[in-house]
């Protein structure tokens, strides 16, 4: 059984899969090692692999590597099935990357873009040929709402919750429409531009937001909000085979 850990800007994502099959999901805010040990103890998987786009836990590996019978840390330094095209591997966000080898996974030998609406909204290339060119980084939904009212003196801060008029006719939902409609636009405008591009490119949404914007967008997707957890258990996979 494998142990998949995602920590995210916001949220720690946990599964245990048996071989591909996700058979447990826990999410929490909660950083603390118990709460990570006490998912261990309740299915008891011998392997496992750790993500995190925050700063390593050594207190947390040293309790995993205890637990485990074999642990990875996810860094730059891990063999990938795909191949990196990016100049800056070093700061290339591991759930990126994640993410892209999950839709590797689900559509191998397809042209395939990542669209993750989490704190951070970012696309991501992967073409057929296993090649991944890199992508687009832009603030989330909620980061863009705390934004406006973090930086200015007079606008509330909003949520996702609400009405959303294609023109606001107040305050609070002309953010709304300016954020959601901005989101959706930007997204479908982008994957109009990768179409243009590429032949048969197979679409994927994944991210916190996935389901949210799933309806509202014109082209055809797949939500797949743990798509970087499917990554990480074939990244886990291929390395627990080798030792």
């Amino acid at each position: 059984m494998n142990l998949i850990i995602e920590q995210g800007n916001t949220m720690l994502k946990m599964a245990v899969f048996d071989d591909d099959q996700m058979v447990a999901f826990s999410f929490t805010d909660n950083r603390e090692s118990a709460h990570i040990l006490d998912f261990i103890k309740s299915y008891r998987p011998d392997q496992g692999i750790m993500s995190s786009v925050i700063d390593r836990d050594e207190s947390l590996i040293k309790s995993l590597q205890a637990e485990l019978a074999f642990f990875l840390w996810f860094d730059e330094r891990v063999t990938l099935p795909v191949k990196i095209a990016y100049e800056t591997v070093h700061t290339l966000g591991k759930d990126r990357i994640a993410a892209v080898i999950g839709a590797y996974v689900l559509q191998p030998a397809k042209n395939v873009l990542v669209i993750d609406a989490g704190t951070a909204l970012t696309y991501e290339m992967l073409e057929a040929s296993g090649i991944y060119k890199g992508g687009t980084i832009s603030p989330g939904m909620t980061t863009r709402f705390r934004a406006l009212n973090r930086f200015t003196q007079q606008l509330p801060l909003v949520s996702e919750n609400g009405e959303t008029p294609l023109i606001g006719t107040n305050t609070e939902n002309a953010i709304r429409a300016g954020v959601v409609n901005g989101i959706t636009f930007e997204m479908d405008g982008y994957i109009d531009a990768i179409k243009a591009k590429y032949d048969d490119v197979v679409v994927y949404l994944t991210g916190g937001h996935a389901f949210y914007f799933e309806k509202r967008l014109k082209n055809h997707i797949f939500a797949a909000p743990k798509l970087t957890l499917i990554g990480l258990n074939r990244i886990l996979k291929d390395h627990a085979k080798k030792d």
